[in-house]
């Protein structure tokens, strides 16, 4: 017997006619996450196998937790041989170690010419079993031990249990996507989730020294970087807002700032979309949350872009969002006490309610267009993941 590691698609299998299009791709994925590690990947329609060169299997799950497409993952056992005595005696081999009372025996036929049907082999084994384990006895609906067997048309493959990976679309099969990423919790949240149904995402950040600090910069940094765990490398585009900010202010009506800014942010987040062919803007924002979050100011701020928006997290409330940040490890750096500049500057009563004609009326007294290019043309862009934490790329 090999030991080896065998993944489930799970939603994959409703793509039909382009199921190999997204294996494939889930297939380069894995290959990412495991580059550090000797293995070989072979796959088809229906699993995927990875057999591992220096053992390392605990780390080798680990990873592949984090990789979208996966359903399940299941350390097991690849037998070359489908008798059906050699595949009894290697079973209780294996059950030898394990200590339980009761059990149940699963089987899955792939090879519908096999000689014996599922149900005829589970029952084979299971005879093995209570031949040959002392006190135990079979429970068809609550054993503490399930034994899986699937026949394959040239393998047997056995195993005990079945661990849950993350689901969704392998990323990179539904095209780019721009994450504006600030220091908080919703917008690394809103990126997983859109990671999670296939989009590879670039981010925006805005900063604003001397406003902002180093250290919110480096937050949102390192939000990047856990992000970068479950969807490869990650191009973090970082625009200097500072002259923008520091003119909204000055000339802009106080209650309707923060809606005049967000749609500045929103022009910027255009452009630099169109420049990485990305389909479409994500971002943080929850329905009624803040100011800036209710549906007429939606409304308002959308305005100015023709790119699609997707809001992930529109309709979850705060402990909604709280309880996947806490999940994917982004809660304790995105609650680090660093203002970014969507909390600086922050008027007494901001606008719930603003009007199309005021913002633009409002926006003739800023030459918002040239500070737009400039910010656009001199922004930083920095690579984070794959070994390399922190990499400027401009």
């Amino acid at each position: 017997m090999e030991k080896i590691i065998i993944i489930k698609y799970g939603e994959l299998t409703t793509k039909k006619d382009n199921i190999n299009y997204f294996i494939r791709i889930l297939n380069d994925n894995v290959k990412k996450a495991l580059s550090l590690f000797n293995v070989s990947i072979v796959y088809d329609k229906g699993r995927m196998f990875i057999e591992s060169n220096d053992g390392n299997f605990d780390q080798i799950v680990s990873k592949l937790t984090k990789v979208f497409g996966i359903h399940e993952i299941m350390v097991g056992y690849k037998l070359n041989n489908r008798n059906i005595d050699i595949i009894g005696n290697n079973v209780v081999d294996l059950l030898k170690n394990i200590s339980f009372d009761t059990f149940k025996v699963i089987t899955k036929r792939s090879d519908k010419t096999y000689e014996l049907d599922s149900m005829e082999v589970s029952r084979k084994i299971g005879g093995y079993i209570l031949k040959n384990i002392k006190d135990v006895k079979v429970d068809v609906h609550q054993p503490e031990q399930e034994i899986y067997i699937e026949i394959r048309k040239n393998d047997v493959y056995i195993y005990f249990e079945k661990i849950k990976g993350i689901g969704g679309y392998p990323v990179g099969t539904l095209g780019k996507g721009l994450l504006m990423l600030s220091g908080g919790i919703d917008s690394p949240v809103a990126g997983y989730l859109a990671m999670k149904r296939g989009i590879k995402i670039e981010t925006l950040y805005f900063e604003s020294p001397p406003h902002t600090s180093l250290n919110a910069k480096n937050k949102v940094l390192e939000l990047a970087n856990i992000l970068s765990r479950y969807g490869g490398s990650i191009k973090v585009h970082v625009i200097n807002f500072t002259n923008i900010q520091e003119e909204i202010y000055k000339n802009i009506p106080h209650e309707y700032l923060i809606t005049i800014m967000r749609r500045m942010m929103y022009r910027i987040s255009t452009k630099i979309a169109h420049r990485i062919n990305a389909h479409v803007l994500i971002n943080g924002e929850s329905v009624g949350q803040v100011a800036s979050q209710t549906l007429t100011s939606m409304e308002v701020i959308n305005e100015v872009t023709t790119i699609p928006v997707i809001r992930p997290v529109a309709c979850f409330d705060k402990l909604e969002i709280i309880d996947v940040a806490k999940k994917i490890d982004t809660y304790e750096t995105s609650i680090l006490p660093y203002e970014d500049c969507c909390t600086i500057f922050v008027p007494d009563h901001p606008v719930i309610n603003p009007q199309l004609e005021k913002c633009v009326e409002y926006e003739k007294l800023i030459d918002y267009e040239s500070l737009i290019n400039e910010a656009v043309k001199n922004h930083e862009v920095i690579k984070i993941g794959e070994g390399n934490k922190y990499q400027d790329l401009l």
